[in-house]
């Protein structure tokens, strides 16, 4: 795949062909969805419950994603005027320095079996020693397809938590899921141990007293900070401000600084990087639920939350970088599913869960980039505003010239709702 230019200026069949010429792809069923022809729509209803029909997002291509020397046109779903704009031209701006250099630290899942012990704690103790190989043996058989494809469980420990809630105790397990999300996979692990604990402690010979031990619950958590991805961008600094203008990259880790120390400003900021994150997850059927809140969660993980992403600019070197949790799947789930979702991947090449995390992460980067530079200089709302004239226009109705002439008007003007309605007044 190869840089693009003036891909916004495109018309939809225009961007469909481009994408179709660099994919070999055959992507009229983008044609046939917007037209309402959805050949799979039984298969979306029984995605979820009561359904009724389909809500529909706007679908758009954010090109010129280069990521380890790789070039990615990455799908996003998302409403919000800009963030497609703000990420492409971002992305476009760092291809000329050698684009995002993104790496995956680790890919390690946890679950826990949460349960209450009223009895001696080194009894129980005991009885994990002496019974830890049973448990994970129950799941053996479970385990080996993932097994061969170099995942499964990786450990398995008692966690005493009586310090926090009264004979509250926990068994953690870590897994490895390989390119599935693997909710189901650890979950069902999780319940498989949390049965065979119970049925150990039923034994005459036990360490442990069954009457004492209550399985509260066996579930994942989306708390993942050891499935990370660090990703980054650089330049020198004089390379950048000639671009922006003189003291953009100061003023730049100024506003990340802030957003450091400020919880009101970390907090849109952050969003900012999940608008990017966020529209990647949805448009290849990934949970973004559980990225949004672990996300969050990591960004508190000092006491005090704080922005994702951190800049230094030192011995004329700018670097804006982040290390974000992301646990996401390329098989299995919505991602085989979706008829979309299977398009999104096949669009940036049938990535595995590793390139996946990192195009996430990249994408966040590069929003949050875009984001930070309109706001340390032009403002956020010039852009956004622009981008958002044309929804103004279609909540007022307006006709197709005067939307036409209304582009025209507003092209060097602050877009506004009432100045948009006052126009179309005289026009």
């Amino acid at each position: 795949m190869n840089q693009v230019s003036g891909f916004s200026k495109l018309n939809k069949e225009q961007k469909i062909e481009w994408i179709q010429n660099m994919t070999g792809r055959d992507l009229s069923y983008f044609e046939k969805f917007d037209a309402g022809i959805i050949a799979d729509q039984k298969r979306l209803e029984e995605l979820s419950e009561n359904t009724i029909g389909n809500f529909h997002m706007p679908y758009g291509l954010a090109p010129n994603f280069l990521i380890n020397d790789d070039i990615y046109c990455v799908p996003m779903v998302i409403e919000e005027s800009s963030v497609v704009a703000a990420a492409s031209k971002a992305a476009k701006f760092w291809m000329n320095f050698g684009g995002f250099k993104a790496k995956v630290v680790s890919k390690t899942k946890v679950g826990h079996v949460h349960f209450t012990y009223e009895g001696y704690a080194g009894d129980l103790e005991e009885f994990f020693e002496i019974h830890k190989q049973d448990l994970l043996d129950e799941v053996k058989s479970f385990c080996e397809n993932m097994e061969k494809r170099g995942g499964g469980v990786r450990s398995i420990d008692l966690i005493d938590k009586c310090h926090a809630l009264d004979n509250y105790y926990q068994l953690e397990l870590t897994f490895d899921t390989c390119d599935a999300m693997g909710a189901n996979f650890i979950n069902t692990v999780l319940e498989t141990i949390a049965a065979k604990m119970l049925l150990i402690s039923r034994n005459k010979y036990s360490s442990i007293d069954e009457d004492k031990l209550k399985i509260n619950m066996s579930i994942l958590s989306n708390y993942t900070p050891n499935c990370n991805v660090h990703v980054s961008v650089s330049a020198n600094v004089d390379q950048i401000d000639e671009k922006f203008g003189q003291g953009f990259c100061k003023d730049f880790k100024r506003a990340i600084d802030i957003a450091k120390v400020d919880i009101s400003r970390a907090v849109t900021h952050n969003k900012g990087i999940m608008n990017g994150v966020d529209a990647v997850i949805l448009a290849t059927g990934n949970d973004f639920r559980s990225v949004e809140a672990c996300a969050h969660s990591y960004a508190s993980r000092s006491g005090r939350y704080r922005s994702l992403s951190s800049c230094s600019v030192y011995d004329g070197k700018f670097t804006f970088e982040m290390s974000l949790p992301l646990s996401v799947g390329t098989v299995g789930g919505l991602t085989s599913l979706h008829p979309m979702a299977k398009e999104s991947l096949h669009i940036m090449g049938n990535p595995n869960s590793d390139k996946l995390m990192k195009i996430c992460a990249a994408v966040g980067l590069a929003q949050n980039f875009g984001a930070v530079s309109s706001l340390v200089t032009t403002g956020i709302q010039k852009g956004h505003m622009k981008m958002h004239l044309l929804n103004i226009l279609n909540q007022l109705e307006a006709t197709s010239m005067q939307i036409e002439e209304a582009k025209k008007y507003f092209a060097d003007k602050i877009v506004s709702f009432s100045s948009v309605r006052d126009f179309l007044k005289v026009h």
